[in-house]
C-alpha cells in the first residue's frame, strides 16, 4: 500500500484504503479497481491524495535496514545519546550493541544478494544519520572482506562519529558552511575533537573507533580537518565516503541536496579527495533515482521509477505516467532502461 495524489493516477490502479465524504459516506470501496473517469469527481470532492496498492515492481523497493529494525536500533541510539553529557560515560558502552545489531541485520538482509538500495534524501537527524553512516560503512566492509573486528569499529565508531556536534550551540541544519559566520565555521569542525575527546580515556572503545571519530572529515588532499592529514586508515576513509554522502541528502552542515546530486559529488571527488575504490563500491549499491522519484527522460515523457537494475543504479525501471506531449497515459507502460538504451534520465521532478 502506498499514497498516491490524485492528479498522478492514470486508471487501473487498485484501491488500498475506501474513500469517504466529509459526513463518512463511503464513495468507492477498499479493492475497487479505479477508473479514470473517478478522478474528476473525486477532484471536486477536494481529494487530493488516496491509497492504491503498490504493484509487484513497485513491493521490490530494498533497503539496508527494514524499517522496524531501523526505528527500533533510533530509539535506543537517541535514548542513550540523550541522556548523555560531556562526561566519561558508561552508557554510551550500550552502543556497542547497537552496533552489533546493525551488524547482524545487515549480514541477514544485505548480503544475501547483490541488490541496489533506495535512499532517500530526509531531513537531518544526527541519530537517524549515525545509523546511516553504519549501515553503509557495515555494508562496505562485508563487500571488501574487511575483518570482522575492524567492521564493528567502523560501527561503533559510526554511532558516535556526531557525539561533539550534540555540543553546538548553533543550527547547523540545512546550512552550508560558507552560510555560517566565522566563529560558527571554527566551532563546527571542532565537533571532531569535542566526540574524540568525550571517548578518549574509555576503554570499551578501541583506539581504532576513536581515531575514526576523529579523523572522519579528513580527505585525501590534506584539506580536511582537524588535523589536514592525507594518510588515513581505510576504516575511517570508508567512514567518511558514506559521512559525505549522508550529510548531503539529509542537510548537516550542508544544504540538503537530492540524491543524484550526492552521487555527482561523490563522482567528483573520487581519486582526489575521497578514495576511488571505496565510491566506486559505494555508488554500485545506491539507487541513483530511488523508487518513487518523478522523472522526465529524453524523450520527454513524465514517469516514475518503480525498481532497480542489479549493478545499474542508473538505469532502473519506469513506469510512464505522461508522454512527450504531457498527455496522461491510461495504461500501464513499464521501460525498463537496461534494455531501452536510448532512453535516459534528463531530470528529476520530486
Amino acid at each position: 500500500m502506498k499514497i498516491c495524489p490524485l492528479k498522478n493516477i492514470a486508471g487501473g490502479e487498485i484501491l488500498a484504503k475506501a474513500i469517504y465524504t466529509d459526513d463518512y459516506t463511503e464513495l468507492l470501496a477498499k479493492g475497487v479497481v479505479l477508473k479514470k473517469e473517478y478522478i474528476p469527481r473525486l477532484q471536486e470532492l477536494g481529494i487530493k491524495d488516496i491509497y492504491i496498492e503498490e504493484t509487484e515492481l513497485e513491493r521490490e523497493k530494498s533497503e539496508i535496514l527494514v524499517k522496524e529494525v531501523r526505528e527500533d536500533i533510533k530509539n535506543k541510539v537517541q535514548s542513550i545519546l540523550e541522556k548523555y553529557t560531556y562526561q566519561q560515560n558508561k552508557e554510551l558502552m550500550e552502543l556497542c550493541t547497537a552496533a552489533d545489531n546493525i551488524i547482524e541485520n545487515v549480514l541477514n538482509e544485505g548480503m544475501v544478494a547483490e541488490k541496489v538500495y533506495d535512499i532517500k534524501e530526509r531531513s537531518a537527524d544526527i541519530y537517524e544519520h549515525s545509523i546511516s553512516v553504519c549501515s553503509f560503512a557495515t555494508l562496505l566492509g562485508l563487500k571488501l572482506g574487511i575483518k570482522q573486528n575492524k567492521i564493528r569499529d567502523m560501527a561503533v565508531a559510526s554511532l558516535l562519529h556526531d557525539l561533539g556536534l550534540r555540543y553546538l550551540p548553533f543550527d547547523y541544519k540545512n546550512k552550508n558552511m560558507t552560510d555560517m559566520s566565522e566563529m560558527e565555521q571554527i566551532e563546527y569542525k571542532k565537533h571532531t575533537i569535542y566526540g574524540y575527546s568525550s571517548v578518549a580515556s574509555e576503554d570499551w572503545i578501541s583506539k581504532a573507533s576513536k581515531n575514526i571519530i576523529l579523523h572522519h572529515h579528513e580527505i585525501l588532499d590534506g584539506t580536511g580537518y582537524p588535523l589536514h592529514l592525507k594518510t588515513i586508515s581505510q576504516e575511517c576513509r570508508i567512514v567518511t565516503v558514506c559521512d559525505i554522502f549522508d550529510e548531503m541528502i539529509c542537510g548537516i552542515g550542508c544544504k540538503r541536496a537530492k540524491v543524484y546530486e550526492a552521487v555527482e559529488l561523490l563522482k567528483l571527488y573520487a581519486g582526489t579527495k575521497l578514495d576511488i575504490e571505496i565510491v566506486k563500491l559505494f555508488l554500485k549499491f545506491i539507487a541513483v533515482y530511488p523508487v518513487g522519484t518523478m522523472v522526465v527522460t529524453n524523450e520527454g515523457e513524465t514517469a516514475t521509477v518503480v525498481r532497480q537494475n542489479k549493478n545499474f543504479p542508473e538505469r532502473p525501471v519506469i513506469k510512464i505516467l505522461k508522454d512527450g506531449n504531457g498527455n496522461e497515459i491510461s495504461n500501464e507502460v513499464i521501460k525498463d532502461l537496461m534494455e531501452n538504451h536510448k532512453i535516459f534520465i534528463e531530470q528529476v521532478l520530486n
